[in-house]
């Protein structure tokens, strides 16, 4: 029997190197804030309106670049993407204004807006159902967090501080590895396993499993017509709650994004050094939920038999925790390191629902996954536009510690969400026998 080739590892390297690096990117603008407050004069709702350029970009191009992905290949379409991205990110490290750093942050969003619906069709294409929820926790969480990550750690404590490198020469360095990365999965990564030279027969059969091999081979294009003729009202109002519950987590998310380091500045005095140890801490645990997050749904998924129940169990436990512990944290909130010993938990906590989330997306998904992804991101960018102008306007006028009992008030409900998001309801029928499955399976 011939041995099957291993090219779905490389193309997982691949995928997790592309989450680590947008999220090292993507959090620089965050490590500098402090200082271009001070070489700018800019207030917290000035850089809460910078970040919403980021925000705003990466809601509205979304959807349409994902149906783009399904019909035309996440191939052609991430290649594009990372181009752009790493142009926004090079035009913020020229910028030399607060009005061209609002065109490089939208650039920068508009190049990562449809980056991980193309990684969820990735994991859907390239590796097998039984083990897909793992693989997907560690591409979207454990890489994305690693990434976030190094930009508090070697961009801000290292590049910053410790060497001394000014933040707009540090910025085209990260540039620099931008585009090698692009070069990387532009010249390896195919479209699916079957398109791939390196893959042999016994590989394709062990992703695909039962599954007739022309799934997901030539993508067939889904689209906005194909996506609102499948839906029902119980699937419409099923990826509405799933929508919702995205929302409420990126709203919660984006303290951790956007505004640790200055919060640590203004209200610690702390300097880049201490600034990047302790924005590592919930960053750490963040990274870490990528695998508990997705084991846990594996796990339970096996050993229980009910889908739906595993992961809405994992998802209520992980926002549950997460929302009590951040009330417990704010009694420390004079001690930087405490609390943000605190927030390691939390967002250890909170983040592990993040794989029940791209679980649900790909159950409920089909051969529209990449689009399905998008359309519920995009409806949670609503918040990655509202929050840093909900964020900067209480913290300029109210101080910091509301800003994180919001944070804790919105984790309770993202838990309270799952109550009602089901993974056995599909927006997409791959067959008329799929009409009547029971919700409970």
């Amino acid at each position: 029997m011939t041995k099957p080739t291993n090219v779905r590892w490389s193309v997982f390297s691949l995928a997790f190197a592309t989450s680590a690096m947008l999220y090292l990117h993507r959090y620089v603008f965050a490590g500098i804030k402090s200082t271009l407050a001070e070489e700018w004069g800019l207030s917290n709702d000035d850089l809460g309106k910078l970040d919403s350029a980021f925000s705003a970009c990466y809601t509205l191009f979304q959807f349409p670049l994902a149906i783009l992905a399904d019909v035309a290949g996440v191939h052609l379409v991430l290649t594009g993407l990372i181009v752009v991205w790493c142009g926004g990110l090079a035009m913020m490290a020229w910028a030399p204004s607060a009005k061209l750093m609002w065109f490089g942050q939208a650039l920068l969003g508009t190049g990562q807006s449809a980056v991980y619906a193309c990684l969820n069709r990735v994991a859907r294409i390239w590796f097998p159902q039984q083990v897909r929820t793992t693989m997907q926790g560690a591409v979207g969480i454990l890489a994305g967090r690693l990434g976030a990550l190094s930009s508090s750690l070697v961009f801000v404590s290292l590049m910053l501080d410790t060497l001394g490198i000014p933040w707009r020469t540090a910025i085209w360095i990260l540039v620099a590895m931008g585009v090698a990365n692009l070069l990387l999965f532009a010249t390896v990564f195919r479209n699916s396993p079957r398109e791939h030279p390196g893959v042999n027969d016994a590989e394709a059969h062990l992703i695909e499993g039962d599954a007739s091999p022309s799934v997901d081979q030539k993508p067939r294009p889904p689209g906005i017509t194909t996506l609102l003729r499948s839906l029902t009202p119980r699937s419409l109002l099923n990826l509405i709650w799933l929508s919702v519950q995205n929302a409420l987590s990126t709203f919660a998310d984006n303290i951790y994004s956007n505004w640790i380091p200055l919060f640590l500045a203004q209200v610690h005095g702390l300097k880049f050094r201490e600034m990047g140890f302790c924005w590592a801490l919930p960053l750490l645990g963040g990274a870490l939920a990528g695998v508990v997050g997705g084991k846990l749904n594996d796990l339970w998924i096996a050993r229980t038999g009910s889908r739906r129940w595993s992961r809405a169990g994992v998802a209520i436990v992980g926002k549950g925790l997460a929302a009590v512990l951040m009330f417990a944290a704010l009694q420390f909130f004079d001690r930087p390191y405490v609390f943000c010993s605190f927030l390691f938990f939390i967002k250890l906590f909170g983040d592990w629902s993040l794989a029940s989330s791209w679980g649900v997306v790909s159950d409920i998904g089909g051969k529209a996954t990449a689009s399905v992804f998008a359309f519920s991101n995009t409806v949670a960018g609503i918040s990655l536009i509202v929050a840093p102008r909900v964020f900067g306007y209480v913290s300029d006028h109210h101080g910091w510690r509301p800003v994180f009992a919001i944070v804790g008030v919105t984790y309770a409900l993202c838990a309270l969400s799952w109550l009602v998001i089901d993974c056995t309801i599909p927006v997409v029928r791959e067959s008329p026998a799929e009409e009547d499955q029971p919700s409970n399976v």
